[in-house]
């Protein structure tokens, strides 16, 4: 028994040592520069159509934060929120009971996401779009934030999860 201490604590701090491995490992990933070469452009695009929709509707603004609140909470940010139901009968977050009719900003998503494909075909995620849009409506609304970009997509999308 005498032996299991120094085991046990070795188990232990090698296990706190590989999480904070992880955890340094996953945020260097993100960056707020992220598109800074592949679509320089995407940052001042976004802001511009952010800006546009929240001056014509200023309860926008709370709608897109709550829109990427929406996306993150269920399988992480990964934009899967948007995902339309198919033929399958499969519903997605986006019909579930709950947001049906509740999240609103779909089309000023797809107007910025259609934009930023004239601009730089694939490059930037739906995913980060919808953090862009948070970010730039929080600022609208005069509040601010440090975003960290490179989320990928979602592919699956379910209502009960």
């Amino acid at each position: 028994m005498a032996s299991d201490g120094p085991n046990m604590q070795r188990t232990t701090f090698t296990s706190v040592l590989f999480f904070v491995f992880v955890a340094v490992a996953a945020e260097a990933q993100l960056s707020t520069s992220y598109y800074d070469s592949t679509c320089p452009q995407a940052a001042s695009i976004v802001q511009a159509k952010v800006d546009a929709f929240v001056e014509s509707d200023r309860g926008l603004a709370a709608a897109l934060m709550r829109l990427h609140f929406h996306d993150c909470f269920v399988r992480g940010c990964d934009g899967s929120v948007l995902l339309n139901s198919t033929d399958s009968n499969i519903l997605t977050e986006k019909s579930a009971l709950l947001n049906n009719n509740s999240l609103r900003g779909f089309e000023q998503i797809d107007e910025i996401k259609m934009e930023l494909e004239c601009a730089c075909p694939g490059v930037v995620s739906c995913a980060d779009i919808l953090a862009l849009v948070a970010r730039d409506a929080t600022v609208k609304a005069h509040l601010q934030m440090k975003l960290m970009a490179a989320c990928l997509n979602g592919g699956i999308t379910l209502q009960n999860l």
